[in-house]
C-alpha cells in the first residue's frame, strides 16, 4: 500500500498476525504552545491534533450489504486490514477480501442470537484508543490489542421496519441496535483518529480516502457530527415508538411529558416565506409521512409556504366533518364549507357562501375528488390555488389539467389518512420567539348529547343538526370567532376580531338575508348580552355557544327576551 500521507497514527503496524511495537516518544510529536499551567489540563489539550491518519486497519458491521461490492475492491487493492461481524465478514469474503472474524479478536463467540457480538474491551479499546497518549498506548500493547483506524457501521432498519403495518413489537425490539451505535459513538468520540462511516453514501469519499492512504481531520470531523445525527435520529425514532408501545402517548386525560425527543428533516424546500424576504422549508419529524409530511402533490406549481398554512387549516378542519363536505379557506379561515349526500354539491355550495373570498382559495374535501367536482370548479370566473382530496379521479385530474386557463397553476395534492400527530407524541408544537409551545390538538369531536339548553325556548330537533356543523366550523376560524351557518352550509363568518360584538356584526353582515332562519356559533362565550340584540335583528333561529362567562344570566336572559333558544357546549374553541 503506497500511503502520500504521514504515518500520523501512532501504535501498531507490522504484517498479519499483529505484532506490538513501541509507541513513538512524544518528543516526536507536534506540541501545541499553551500559557495555561492548570493541573487540569490534559495532555491532549496542549498538543497539536493530528490531521492525517493512515489507514491501515478497519472494523466492519453493517447491515444493510449495499455497495460492499465497491468497497472490498478498494480495500484489498490498498492492502488494508479488515476485522468484521459473521454476515459482514461472509458478504466480504465473497468479494475476495480476506477478513478477520471479531470473535477471533475477542476470543468470544457471538451469542445470544446475535444479540452479543462486538461489546467486548478488545474491540472498544481499539476504537477508542488515544493515539498520543503514551499510557493509552501501554494499555493496549499490555493486553495485546490493535488499533482501528477507521470504523464502518450502519445500524438495523429499525425506523423503515416500524413503519409497516405488520410489524410486531417483538419484531421491533429485535430491531433495536445495541452494538452498532455503540461503535459509532465509540468511533464518532474518537475521530481525532478514527474515522466513522455510517452508510453507503459515504462509500465513495471513503474509498478516496483508502486511495490517497489517508484521513484528514476536517473529514474525521464531518463524519463524526453525521455520526452522531444518525444515532440521535435512530435514538428518536425508537424512543417515540417505545413511547407509543408503553401507552405513554399524550392523551386527553393525559399530562404532557417532561421531555419530548423530535428528529426533524427537511422535507420541502420552498421558494420563501410569508413573504418574498424570507427563506422557508417545511421539516417534519424523521419517518413521518402522514398528515401534511406525507402529501402528495400531483401536478401544478411548487407549494408555498402559505399554501400549507391553509392546506392546514382546510385539511383538518374538513377532517372533523364526517359526511361529505368541502370546505374553501382563505387565510386559514374558510370562507364557505359545506356537507351535502355528495361530495359536489357539497363543494358547489361551498364555493357559493363567498365568491369573492373564494377566488384564489384552499379548497379541501374528505372524499375522493371526482369528475363532477372538477366540472364545477371549471365555471368561468373560478379560480383556485390548491385542491387538496384523499385521492383523485382520472378524469377529474385530466379535466383540471388541460381544460382551464389556470391549468398550470393549480396544485392537487393526496392527503393520506392517519393520526398525523404519531410522531410528536400525540403533542401539537408551535414556534414562539426562543421556544416551542406544546399542546395537546384540538381535534377530539364535540358530543352534542353533553350540550345543554339553557333558554326557556326549547331546541327544535331538526336545528341540531345545524348547530352541531356551525360548532364544528367555529372552531377552526380564527379567534374572535363567530359562525353563521344556514343547515350545514357556512353563510357568514367573522374572525380574528378584537370584540366579540364584532365579529358578530361581520358574520351577519357577510351572511346578509341567509342569516333569517340560520344558525349562529360563537367559539367562546358572550361577555356581554349587546351581541345578542344584533342576532335577534337578524333573523338568527338559534345560538350555540360555550358558556362561562360571569355574565351568563344576562345573555340567557336576552336571548329569552329575544326568543331565541340557546345551547351551551361547556367547551371553548379558541384558535389564535
Amino acid at each position: 500500500m503506497a500511503h502520500d500521507c504521514h504515518a500520523a497514527r501512532l501504535g501498531t503496524l507490522g504484517p498479519w498476525p499483529w505484532r506490538p511495537i513501541q509507541p513513538r516518544p512524544l518528543s516526536r510529536l507536534k506540541m501545541k504552545s499553551t500559557h495555561r499551567t492548570s493541573p487540569a489540563d490534559s495532555p491532549a489539550d496542549r498538543r497539536e491534533p493530528i490531521d492525517e491518519v493512515p489507514i491501515r486497519r478497519v472494523l466492519i458491521s453493517v447491515f444493510d450489504k449495499t455497495g460492499l461490492e465497491r468497497l472490498a475492491p478498494a480495500l484489498k487493492a490498498a492492502g488494508v486490514r479488515v476485522a468484521s461481524t459473521g454476515g459482514t465478514s461472509t458478504a466480504l469474503a465473497h468479494y475476495g477480501l480476506a477478513v478477520e472474524d471479531v470473535s477471533a479478536i475477542t476470543g468470544f463467540p457471538e451469542i445470544l442470537d446475535g444479540r452479543v457480538k462486538t461489546l467486548h474491551p478488545t474491540i472498544f479499546a481499539g476504537i477508542l484508543a488515544r493515539s498520543d497518549r503514551p499510557d493509552d498506548l501501554e494499555i493496549l500493547a499490555e493486553h495485546g490489542i490493535e488499533q482501528f483506524d477507521a470504523v464502518i457501521v450502519n445500524l438495523y432498519p429499525f425506523e423503515s421496519a416500524c413503519a409497516r403495518p405488520d410489524c410486531s413489537p417483538a419484531e421491533a425490539i429485535e430491531l433495536i441496535d445495541i452494538g452498532g451505535p455503540s461503535l459509532v459513538r465509540a468511533a464518532a468520540k474518537n475521530h481525532a483518529f478514527t474515522a466513522i462511516v455510517t452508510g453507503p453514501e459515504q462509500y465513495d469519499d471513503l474509498i478516496a480516502a483508502i486511495t490517497r492512504g489517508c484521513t484528514g481531520l476536517a473529514e474525521r470531523r464531518l463524519l463524526a457530527a453525521r455520526a452522531f445525527d444518525r444515532t440521535a435520529s435512530y435514538d428518536a425514532a425508537i424512543a417515540g415508538w417505545m413511547a407509543g408501545h408503553a401507552g405513554v402517548l399524550s392523551k386527553p386525560t393525559a399530562a404532557l411529558p417532561a421531555q419530548v425527543t423530535l428528529e426533524l428533516e427537511q422535507r420541502l424546500p420552498l421558494r420563501y416565506g410569508e413573504n418574498p424576504h424570507q427563506r422557508a422549508a417545511l421539516f417534519a419529524p424523521r419517518g413521518t409521512h402522514l398528515g401534511l409530511a406525507g402529501i402528495r402533490q400531483m401536478c401544478g406549481k411548487e407549494l408555498s409556504y402559505n399554501n400549507l398554512l391553509d392546506l392546514d387549516a382546510a385539511t383538518r378542519l374538513v377532517g372533523l366533518i364526517d359526511e361529505p363536505a368541502a370546505v374553501v379557506i382563505k387565510h386559514t379561515n374558510p370562507c364557505g364549507a359545506a356537507s351535502a349526500p355528495a361530495v359536489a354539491t357539497a363543494l358547489a355550495t361551498a364555493m357559493a357562501a363567498d365568491p369573492a373570498s373564494a377566488f384564489g382559495s384552499i379548497v379541501a374535501v374528505n372524499r375522493p375528488f371526482d369528475v363532477r367536482c372538477a366540472e364545477h370548479l371549471l365555471a368561468p370566473g373560478m379560480f383556485v390555488e390548491v385542491i387538496a382530496a384523499p385521492s383523485f379521479a382520472q378524469d377529474a385530474v385530466a379535466l383540471l389539467t388541460t381544460r382551464p386557463t389556470w391549468k398550470a397553476s393549480v396544485r392537487l395534492v393526496e392527503v393520506p389518512a392517519g393520526d398525523p400527530w404519531e410522531a410528536s407524541q400525540g403533542i401539537e408544537f408551535r414556534s414562539v420567539a426562543g421556544a416551542l409551545l406544546a399542546q395537546q390538538p384540538d381535534d377530539r369531536r364535540d358530543d352534542p348529547n353533553e350540550w345543554k339548553v339553557v333558554t326557556q325556548k326549547s331546541l327544535p330537533e331538526e336545528s341540531m343538526q345545524a348547530l352541531t356543523f356551525a360548532f364544528t366550523l367555529v372552531r377552526r376560524l380564527t379567534s374572535n370567532a363567530i359562525a353563521v351557518c344556514l343547515q350545514t352550509n357556512l353563510v357568514g363568518a367573522g374572525v380574528g376580531q378584537t370584540s366579540r360584538i364584532d365579529a358578530v356584526r361581520i358574520a351577519l353582515f357577510k351572511a346578509g338575508p341567509r342569516a333569517v332562519g340560520a344558525v349562529l356559533a360563537s367559539d367562546a362565550f358572550f361577555p356581554f348580552a349587546d351581541s345578542i340584540e344584533l342576532i335577534r335583528a337578524a333573523g338568527v333561529a338559534a345560538i350555540v355557544q360555550p358558556g362561562g362567562s360571569k355574565r351568563d344570566a344576562e345573555v340567557i336572559a336576552a336571548a329569552d327576551a329575544a326568543g331565541i333558544p340557546m345551547v351551551f357546549t361547556s367547551r371553548r374553541h379558541f384558535r389564535h
